[in-house]
């Protein structure tokens, strides 16, 4: 790679407000570390706004404009895949959104590569997300934004019926079905719920408050110490 190549995806990896150390960024770019270090004090020496320090970390101020980004072939490819599965899998706003991503990856990519677009012989099939099924994943994304709490009519795997007050803390799609996990009120702890077995979901006017231990970054830290066995059991919903 080209040290002006290099120098510049350094300054992409660093862009966001990511806080990068100079090791994550050597093994992103298969370089030695003392290169990153070398490169970074050059970019600093010509005036870019990097801050930070060996060790701790390096970002890049956020008051800090670059120009139009430029594509590869394969990250247009990857774009065009990602908003196409988006069309079939998520919800009805999300589809609609992903379609004017398309709209404006055109507008911006150059006059070569716009072929790549309707070429791309990637596609994503759907047979079974259905139009109910999208409109609650607006719902529920909302409420999770906003941090409204719910009432679930829910159906379990084996038919049982119950009534939840629940927390919505973020959806996860497993190439077959969507679920939403929360926080259950009735049960005091995580719940996965898959989405084609909501019968009904209300939105309440109250906001659920920011609470250690019922966050989904609580979440994530328990499922880390948790057996990789445990996600059958999510998938499944209770």
């Amino acid at each position: 790679m080209r040290r002006a190549d290099r120098l510049f995806e350094i300054v992409q990896a660093l862009r966001g407000g990511r806080l990068l150390t100079a090791q994550a960024i050597a093994d992103q770019l298969e370089v030695s570390k003392r290169t990153i270090y070398r490169d970074l004090a050059h970019l600093q020496g010509c005036g870019v706004p990097i801050e930070g320090e060996a060790r701790v970390g390096y970002l890049l101020s956020s008051d800090y404009h670059m120009p139009p980004l430029t594509f590869t072939a394969d990250e247009v490819t990857a774009l065009v895949l990602g908003a196409r599965m988006v069309q079939t899998w998520a919800s009805e706003d999300l589809a609609k959104g992903a379609a004017e991503a398309l709209v404006k990856i055109d507008a911006v990519i150059p006059a070569g590569m716009r072929s790549l677009i309707n070429e791309t012989q990637l596609y994503a099939l759907s047979f079974r997300t259905g139009e109910r099924e999208r409109g609650l994943l607006d719902e529920l994304r909302r409420a999770s934004r906003d941090r409204h709490y719910l009432d679930l009519d829910y159906i379990s795997l084996e038919g049982k019926s119950s009534a939840r007050r629940v927390r919505p803390l973020g959806l996860y799609f497993w190439g077959q079905v969507w679920t939403l996990l929360a926080w259950c009120e009735l049960r005091e702890g995580f719940r996965s719920f898959r989405v084609d077995h909501i019968e009904a979901l209300r939105m309440c006017e109250a906001h659920f408050p920011h609470e250690p231990g019922k966050e989904l970054k609580d979440f994530v830290a328990l499922r880390k110490q948790q057996q990789p066995q445990a996600d059958e059991k999510l998938r499944g919903g209770h």
